[in-house]
């Protein structure tokens, strides 16, 4: 027998530190057994990465029921800057459009002031949501929700989420409509092109974008995959923003805009009204939360601390773009600012090269959209799966279920897309109901119903209830608000 040493492996060096990972077949969870290589006994050494330290005790395994991997284990996670782009995309959906006309009826002091308070808010929830999903091991929203309140919570928290994010995608597809096809009071963007014809048909436009565009994108099953779109919808957002605002800096140097309202309008009833009914669509603007497990699952080298960081990042870049949409499309528009401000770059801003600008910025939205669409329709079809299928194998190892899903939602969203008026009306509805409940109702009630688990300071459980309070408050008002002004128009 030769004695060449012909075969490709290596021996593995003993030390202090080396170890090997024995990892079960066919496991995607992170849960794993370290075995290090004790220098003094010579014998395979546990070091379980869990909250009981069985450091030092012997064990018997079936080896060979374990691939060995030697060394660090690769992570093809998502680093930080995706991680912010698929939170932010999240966040900045329809939400932005609506955003100028709440402005109209809260003022500029006081708009600006609400956007920054809710981002604060909104912060708040997603790290006490991450610190007890972490200690609950929870890898879904759904999960931490049953650890803290128990079984019929964690369902109500499933619908919630299934309501709150085929609304928005309703919203999405009207929104396409609109700009590409026009509305009852405005052109739209291939009317504009080319005259009228096909492009008309509202629906029909909207089911071609949906079958080339959204369902290919939609029938990835790993939220990571989408980081590359998020970022390109992050630049697309951010290039309407950047837009929106020089347009109304020159108008505002030139003198061509009217004076804002400052404040609110308290003058009559129905001032008042719309006032208690725009305040749930701001708390609509920056959930996110159903999303945040998603991204932390796939978060390379994860821990609670680089997931605060990406939600940090994230809010402050939101509050910037979100202000300053506001604020310009507000000065832009005045008091014939619409409940989606994209229909009104259909007329001349009164400034050079306002025709192509108007182009640029409604079909760099649309495809913002576009985008943006299949991020929030991952835990759409996530938590779907969980409610439906329950006990079933992930949707990443059933390739068939996973695209019988999406084949239904895709379905559904669009015909709710023909059914409802406008965006106006989604958002009064989700804002004062499974939006204000997903943020700032679930977060708080976990943190104080777990608050023994997660340490909580007094500064925290005291943040916790004003939040939970003002929650449950908005919400009731913005119920009673948006039927009141139902019954009042009909």
């Amino acid at each position: 027998m030769s004695n060449r040493r012909d075969s490709s492996y290596s021996s593995i060096p003993v030390n202090s530190s080396s170890y090997l990972e024995l990892q079960p077949p066919n496991d995607s969870s992170d849960s794993f057994q370290r075995l290090s290589f004790d220098e003094g006994g010579g014998f395979l050494r546990s070091k379980v990465d869990d909250d009981e330290d069985d450091e030092g005790e012997n064990f018997e395994i079936d080896i060979d029921n374990y691939p060995l991997v030697v060394g660090p284990i690769p992570n093809h996670g998502s680093g930080v800057p995706g991680a912010v782009f698929n939170l932010t995309t999240t966040i900045i959906g329809a939400g932005l459009m609506a955003l100028p006309a709440t402005m109209k009826v809260l003022g500029v002091v006081f708009g600006i002031v609400l956007i920054i308070l809710m981002g604060i808010l909104s912060e708040i929830s997603v790290e006490l949501l991450v610190r007890f999903s972490v200690l609950c091991k929870a890898s879904s929203y759904g999960e931490v929700v049953q650890h803290a309140m128990g079984r019929p919570a964690r369902i109500l928290s499933e619908i919630c989420i299934i309501l709150n994010n085929a609304g928005v995608l309703i919203v999405y597809l009207i929104i396409m409509g609109d700009v590409m096809s026009g509305s009852v009071h405005h052109l739209g963007v291939f009317d504009q092109l080319m005259g009228n014809g096909v492009w008309d048909q509202r629906k029909l436009v909207i089911l071609v974008v949906m079958v080339i565009f959204l369902a290919p994108l939609c029938s990835l099953d790993k939220i990571d995959s989408l980081s590359l779109t998020s970022a390109a919808s992050v630049a697309l957002a951010v290039m309407f923003v950047v837009v929106a605002f020089v347009v109304a800096s020159i108008k505002l140097v030139e003198g061509k805009i009217d004076t804002p309202r400052m404040v609110p309008d308290l003058s009559s009833k129905k001032a008042i009204l719309d006032l208690l009914v725009v305040i749930p669509i701001m708390t609509n603007a920056y959930v996110c939360h159903f999303n945040v497990q998603p991204i932390y699952n796939e978060l390379e080298g994860r821990s609670p601390q680089k997931m605060n960081r990406v939600g940090r990042f994230t809010t402050i870049l939101c509050i910037l773009v979100y202000a300053a949409t506001a604020l310009s499309g507000y000065l832009l528009f005045g008091d014939d600012t619409e409940s989606d401000v994209l229909t009104n770059f259909d007329k001349d801003l009164g400034i050079r090269f306002s025709s192509a600008l108007n182009y640029i910025v409604r079909v760099g939205y649309i495809l913002h959209l576009i985008l943006v669409f299949p991020v929030i329709h991952f835990s759409l079809r996530q938590t779907v799966d969980t409610l439906v299928f329950e006990g079933s194998p992930p949707l990443t190892e059933s390739k068939k279920r996973s695209l019988g899903l999406t084949l239904v939602l895709l379905i559904l969203i669009y015909i709710g897309c023909t059914m409802i008026p406008n965006i106006w009306t989604a958002f009064k509805f989700t804002g004062a109901t499974t939006a204000v409940s997903l943020g700032f109702i679930f977060p708080p009630l976990v943190a104080i119903r777990l608050s023994h688990k997660g340490d909580l300071s007094h500064v925290e459980m005291i943040l916790s209830w004003l939040m939970l309070v003002l929650a449950v408050t908005v919400s009731i008002v913005g119920v009673v608000s948006n039927i009141y002004s139902l019954e009042s128009k009909s």
